[in-house]
């Protein structure tokens, strides 16, 4: 035994110190010795004689993984040695050799591999050979602490290892696992409980810890074990009495709570399972949640309380009678205030879904009408809990505010998590709208009271309560403002939160604005509330560049729902937003990189859109388009004029600039509808037309600046649309541009040249006529095949159909 506990040491050595060619030899060593016919004798003797706790334990993973591979080809002496050996170290058996070593007064590794060897043999043998097993073991208990220690680690090592359906099981391991329980049922159950009865009464005030090891392991055998050995006038008392006693351990009482658990939780049929649920008389822990709520006692009470309104509101809507849904109703209106304030103040246990219980308590109340007072006050609770759930924790407040890469995630996450729970409220807000209008009223209002330096993520939830009431609002509903809508609207707007400047309550602001836009369609009095909010520091001139570049994407959407009701205000509007015109075509604005829906060209849509209806005077229109065009054609002139003694390389910043001037203009051109421009007032047309020359010259002096190819080809796109047939003219000297580097015609830029552009002419001779101007600058029919999109018919372009 000396050279395999000397190997076992070296094997097991993670100090470094050893040579690897001698850890290797050991290891092979011990390999060796498992291969050994004898191999379970000398575990079992290496258990007896050897203190060392590595030999222990290499001894006990052998006889384990032999057990498993090998039990069933062994002699029936063999194996009566085995089980004898085993069975005397779990009950603490005396030995008449004097040097024996006793493996219970070893650390809990070594007697939790133990119990995992005798788990194995109870598996393979129980009950059709060792039926005897439990029963054996019971009068060993009264050997004290040690054996009931041992003997709870058994029982848990059997859940863990046969009975337990936290883990998959193969077909046949659940049917071994069906015949053991229904062996226990009829054998031994009984008796266990009864000993664990018993030792609890026994050690509760001497030995809290092994009383707690006991409560643990029979919390798992509640599940399956008949109900009414727990459920009692003896234990039912013995367990709250643990609960409610002060002086006794936090882990003593919390493990008094997870058997109550498991009693709740375990599965009747609704009838029998009220009335178990009605004979416990839960209400007698409420008081205990109201304790320190970081103590891991009030978590366990809070988790019970959970589970137990759970279990109450599954059984009522597996009732079906009125009379028998009185009872669980009872009960719910009886726990639920204990449960939103486990919901709001405790750390919840993450197999408990909040939402999920309460959308389906909220569920229960679409039936009804009207509420009753129970169910009224009990929304208003479920709001709160909303409410509480979906603050921002304030930890994050900077990162939020600079949105750096640990406010992204932050933010990821909490738009992730909130999306239930903004469901929930939808669905409040369609059983109880008047009382869900009442608390977002209250909520604004009090977070308006609060002090700047405290209430940002109060503020910021009370706005996105009231986003995400609008969804469950009808357009009708809306429009008129019935209810407290007429109220909320008008608070919103008028209002101007002490933490205005923060990124999200800004946000969130603005986007409740435009969610509520339909009512103020209909009530005008309120627009230049609407406009004082997006053009002042809540909105455009917000010092945050996110939110001001968000701020004018939203009010473009909010002009396009307005329209022509913005008329009387459009010079107050352009005014406002000169010096955000000018600084979006700066430098240093154009260097700035943002989403899409933030880029802030989106300003320039909005004032299309705005003096682009034909609501507003020719004069006017005219006054104002120049004033926008004119300074921004000539920085693309001046640019232009200084880039042809530069290398294009050299100036990026000047390159980004009119990229963003680009943009701007192709903006706002959306404004304009091609009747108004051809027809009705074609001296808007030609301001356009001006405006293209001038852009068009950019493909000549910055031929190969990718960036700005594609920002021009899609402004001349635009002004296919805005122009109609008026803008041919110009289309042969812009392909002429793009089909002079012939690096350039893997791209589309030649897609001005397609079907739509075409059908616009209206005549098939002017698009074969422009084409064959190309062909003949550029001697490259290829290329213009290539542009086409097939080969070029001899006598040109064919016709296409005029669409009718």
């Amino acid at each position: 035994m000396d050279d395999l506990e000397k190997a076992i040491l070296i094997s097991f050595d993670e100090s470094g110190t050893v040579d690897s060619v001698l850890k290797s030899q050991a290891v092979a060593y011990c390999q060796q010795i498992k291969e050994n016919p004898s191999i379970c004798s000398i575990c079992i003797e290496g258990l007896r004689l050897s203190k060392i706790v590595q030999v222990q334990f290499w001894c006990l993973q052998s006889l384990h993984e032999v057990l498993r591979a090998r039990y069933s080809s062994m002699s029936p002496e063999e194996k009566s040695f085995i089980k004898n050996s085993v069975f005397s170290m779990v009950c603490f058996e005396a030995s008449d050799d004097e040097n024996s070593v006793r493996v219970l007064e070893g650390p809990a590794f070594i007697k939790n591999k133990l119990a995992q060897v005798l788990v194995t043999l109870i598996y393979i043998e129980y009950p059709l050979i060792w039926p005897s097993v439990f029963i054996d073991y019971l009068p060993h208990l009264s050997k004290g602490v040690g054996v009931i220690d041992m003997f709870c680690r058994v029982l848990n090592a059997l859940d863990d290892e046969v009975i337990s359906l936290d883990y998959p099981r193969s077909g046949e391991e659940m049917a071994v696992a069906g015949r053991l329980k229904d062996a226990m049922r009829q054998q031994c159950v009984a008796q266990i409980v009864r000993a664990w009865y018993d030792i609890i009464s026994m050690y509760r005030n001497s030995d809290p810890e092994v009383c707690t090891s006991v409560l643990d392991s029979m919390r798992r055998y509640i599940s399956w074990i008949d109900i009414g050995l727990i459920v009692n006038d003896a234990f039912i008392p013995l367990l709250f009495d643990l609960i409610l006693v002060n002086g006794l351990s936090d882990q003593l009482r919390g493990a008094a709570v997870g058997c109550v658990l498991a009693v709740v939780s375990k599965r009747m049929d609704a009838k029998p399972k009220i009335r178990l649920l009605q004979s416990l008389r839960i209400s007698r822990v409420f008081s205990l949640v109201g304790e320190d709520n970081d103590s891991e006692l009030v978590s366990k009470v809070a988790e019970l309380l959970t589970g137990y309104a759970t279990e109450v509101l599954d059984c009522s809507k597996r009732l079906n009678s009125e009379a028998d849904i009185d009872v669980p109703v009872e009960l719910l209106n009886e726990v639920l205030p204990s449960v939103f304030y486990v919901m709001q103040n405790c750390e919840v246990d993450t197999t408990f879904s909040i939402v999920h219980f309460l959308s389906g308590y909220v569920a229960t109340m679409k039936t009804l009408s009207p509420l009753r007072e129970n169910q009224l006050l009990h929304v208003g609770q479920i709001l709160e809990v909303i409410r509480a759930q979906i603050q921002y924790d304030p930890s994050y407040r900077d990162n939020l505010d600079k949105l750096d890469k640990i406010g992204r995630e932050e933010e990821d996450r909490m738009v992730e998590f909130r999306k239930d729970l903004l469901v929930l409220l939808r669905s409040v807000g369609r059983v109880a709208p008047d009382v869900t209008q009442v608390f977002i009223r209250n909520s604004l209002a009090g977070a308006v009271a609060s002090s700047a330096n405290t209430n940002i993520e109060e503020v910021e939830a009370a706005l996105s309560l009231f986003y995400a009431y609008g969804e469950s609002i009808s357009d009708e509903v809306m429009r008129s403002g019935s209810g407290l809508l007429g109220e909320l609207v008008p608070l919103l707007l008028s209002t101007r939160f002490p933490c205005h400047s923060s990124r999200l309550v800004a946000l969130v602001y603005l986007d409740t604005i435009i969610r509520y836009m339909k009512f103020v369609q209909e009530h005008t009095d309120y627009i230049p509330m609407v406009l004082a909010a997006f053009l002042d520091e809540r909105g455009i001139h917000h010092p945050n560049i996110n939110v001001s570049r968000r701020a004018s994407y939203l009010f473009m959407r909010a002009v396009r729902l307005l329209k022509s009701k913005l008329v009387p205000f459009v010079e107050t509007i352009l005014q406002s937003l000169q010096d955000t015109v000018v600084q979006f075509t700066t430098t240093d604005c154009a260097s700035k990189e943002l989403s899409a829906s933030e880029d802030g060209s989106h300003i320039f849509e909005a004032i299309g859109l705005l003096i682009g209806m034909e609501d507003v005077p020719l004069e006017k229109q005219s006054e104002f388009l120049s004033a926008l065009l004119t300074p921004l054609c000539q920085q693309v002139e001046a640019s232009l004029l200084n880039a042809k003694v530069q290398n294009p390389e050299e100036s990026p910043a000047k390159i980004a600039n009119i990229q963003q001037i680009i943009m701007a203009i192709n903006a706002l051109s959306k404004g304009f509808s091609e009747r108004l421009v051809t027809a009705s007032r074609p001296a808007i047309g030609c301001m356009f037309k001006q405006t293209l020359d001038v852009l068009l010259q950019i493909l000549v002096v910055y031929p190969k600046v990718e960036p700005l190819r594609s920002k021009v080809t899609s402004f001349i796109h635009r002004m296919v649309d805005t122009l109609g047939t008026s803008v041919f003219p110009y289309l042969p000297k812009t392909l002429e541009q793009l089909l002079a580097e012939s690096e350039c015609l893997v791209m589309n830029d030649g897609i001005i040249l397609d079907q739509k552009t075409i059908r616009l002419s209206g005549n098939s001779a002017c698009g074969d006529e422009q084409l064959q101007r190309v062909v003949a600058c550029n001697g490259d029919v290829g290329a213009c095949e290539k542009l086409w999109g097939g080969a070029i018919p001899e006598r040109g372009v064919p016709a296409l159909p005029r669409e009718r």
